[in-house]
C-alpha cells in the first residue's frame, strides 16, 4: 500500500449495531396497524426512534414500491426508524430500495471483497475481533438519559441506575444497586441471557426481544432482589434468596 503522508478524510470500520426486527406475518392492513398501535401503547418510549428492520419472510402484499413506501410512511409516522428489510423476495427488495431501505443479510457473514487485499484483511480482522466476549464494568451511577451498551458480553453496574437511563448488553446484565430505567439483555438474540439486580424498580426489562414493563411486573417484585430469564419463550422474574 502506498502512503503519501496525507491524512485520509475518512475511515471505514466494521461495527455491530442492535436493531429491532419487526416480523410481518401477513399483510400491512388495518388489523396490522391496530395491533401495532396497541403494542406501542404498552411501551411508548422503548420503541421511539429505535432502528427497525422489517422481516418480510411471511409478509404478503408488499411487492410494489407504492406498497413499501406506504408501509414505511406509516411506521415512521409512529416514530419508528425503519432502516432495512431482510428475507425479502427480489420484488420486495426492489421495492425496499425504492423506499430508501437497505436489503440486509439477516445473520449471515458477508466477506468484504475489494481490489486492495491489505485493506480487506485489516477490515476483516477488526470485524472478527469485535466478536470476542468482553464484559463492560460501570462503577459510577448511571444517570437519566445515559445509554450504556455492552456489545460483546455482559454489562456489570456496581452502582444504581436512574429512571430514564438504558442498559443494553449482548450478554447478561448485573446491577448491584437499584435498577430503574430500562434493561435489555441478550439483544443479539441470546435467549440464555439473564438480568440480575438488587432492587427492581425498572420501567422495562427485556431479554432477546421479549419484554415486560413496570405494569407487567406488578408489586410483588418491586424493590426486591430478582433475576429475570427466558423459559419456554416467556420472560419470567423470580426472587433471589
Amino acid at each position: 500500500m502506498q502512503h503519501t503522508g496525507r491524512v485520509m478524510p475518512f475511515q471505514i470500520r466494521g461495527r455491530s449495531f442492535t436493531a429491532i426486527v419487526l416480523e410481518l406475518t401477513g399483510a400491512a392492513d388495518g388489523e396490522f396497524y391496530a395491533a401495532l398501535d396497541e403494542k406501542l401503547k404498552q411501551a411508548p418510549h422503548f420503541f421511539m426512534n429505535a432502528p427497525f428492520v422489517l422481516d418480510l419472510d411471511k409478509a404478503t402484499g408488499i411487492a410494489r414500491s407504492g406498497d413499501m413506501m406506504g408501509l414505511v410512511r406509516e411506521l415512521r409516522s409512529r416514530k419508528l426508524s425503519v432502516i432495512g428489510v431482510q428475507n425479502g423476495t427480489f420484488e420486495q427488495n426492489t421495492a425496499a430500495l425504492s423506499a430508501g431501505l437497505a436489503p440486509l443479510q439477516g445473520g449471515r457473514e458477508v466477506r468484504v471483497e475489494g481490489e486492495n487485499a491489505e485493506v480487506d484483511e485489516a477490515f476483516e480482522e477488526e470485524i472478527s475481533g469485535s466478536e470476542e466476549a468482553a464484559a463492560v464494568l460501570v462503577t459510577e451511577p448511571v444517570r437519566s438519559g445515559q445509554r450504556i451498551f455492552a456489545d460483546r458480553g455482559d454489562l456489570v453496574v456496581v452502582s444504581s441506575v436512574s429512571s430514564g437511563a438504558e442498559l443494553i448488553a449482548q450478554g447478561n446484565i448485573h446491577v448491584y444497586g437499584s435498577l430503574r430505567g430500562r434493561a435489555l439483555a441478550g439483544v443479539n438474540g441470546d435467549a440464555r441471557a439473564r438480568i440480575f439486580c438488587q432492587s427492581l424498580e425498572a420501567e422495562l426489562i427485556a431479554i432477546a426481544g421479549l419484554y415486560k414493563t413496570s405494569d407487567d411486573l406488578g408489586p410483588d417484585f418491586e424493590r426486591k432482589r430478582v433475576q429475570a430469564y427466558l423459559e419456554d419463550d416467556v420472560l419470567r422474574v423470580e426472587l433471589l434468596k
